[in-house]
């Protein structure tokens, strides 16, 4: 159903007792009051992060920034109206922010092409998730990574962005937007060894992906092997 470059979820290896350090970690993040705490189970991060955004009522917001104590709605820049206006965005997938928390924007200049969605066939159920990471082929040829920080964010006051119809099936998209500023919950500090996906973040040339943008708006990735999704 979706092209190759289309990156499934790693699969999660998770048993009782890696469930049971999960929820010990997800009190001490409650019990944080907003502040970093320190990641200590025995499993990698992401699988923490996707155990969160799968059961629990928060979601995740990937900064350079550790120290953002109020996420006020900003405008942002999106070719989709849902993500193109003053709002406070936030993800309900584990991987997706750690990609915006380990890219060095500031320092290196890039544009950057992404997403994580679930396909539900016509009739059927919610696949697990997939991705695309793609930055320009300049700023991955510097490996612009860093360490940054993932923040908790509550979901009460979110929307989530409506499912997109296909013939054949939907796609729903992990991206939240809050209109009101919101205290995060907790923060867990990141680097680039805690995105499992590092190596598949791919590149992409500028000049090439705008005009293809232009002339097909709704073509997300702009990429040779594009298959409709």
């Amino acid at each position: 159903m979706l092209p190759t470059y289309f990156i499934p979820r790693p699969r999660m290896l998770i048993d009782l007792a890696v469930i049971e350090a999960f929820e010990q970690q997800f009190e001490m993040a409650m019990a944080s009051d907003g502040a970093e705490f320190k990641y200590e189970a025995p499993a990698p991060l992401w699988q923490f992060l996707s155990y969160l955004t799968d059961t629990k009522a928060v979601l995740l917001h990937g900064s350079g920034d550790g120290s953002i104590a109020e996420f006020e709605p900003r405008l942002s820049d999106d070719v989709e109206a849902f993500g193109d206006r003053k709002a406070v965005y936030a993800a309900s997938d584990g991987l997706w922010p750690l990609y915006f928390a380990v890219l060095d924007r500031p320092k290196i200049r890039m544009s950057i092409l992404n997403s994580s969605m679930r396909i539900r066939p016509t009739g059927g159920i919610w696949s697990e998730p997939f991705y695309f990471f793609s930055i320009s082929d300049t700023a991955l040829a510097q490996r612009p990574y860093r360490r940054g920080t993932i923040y908790l964010l509550p979901r009460e006051s979110f929307e989530q962005q409506a499912p997109i119809n296909r013939p054949e099936h939907d796609i729903q998209i992990a991206q939240w937007a809050s209109l009101v500023p919101i205290r995060p919950l907790a923060r867990l500090s990141v680097g680039p060894e805690d995105f499992p996906l590092l190596d598949q973040i791919r590149g992409h040339d500028d000049d090439t992906t705008f005009a293809r943008a232009r002339a097909n708006p709704e073509g997300f990735p702009w990429i040779e092997e594009q298959s409709g999704s």
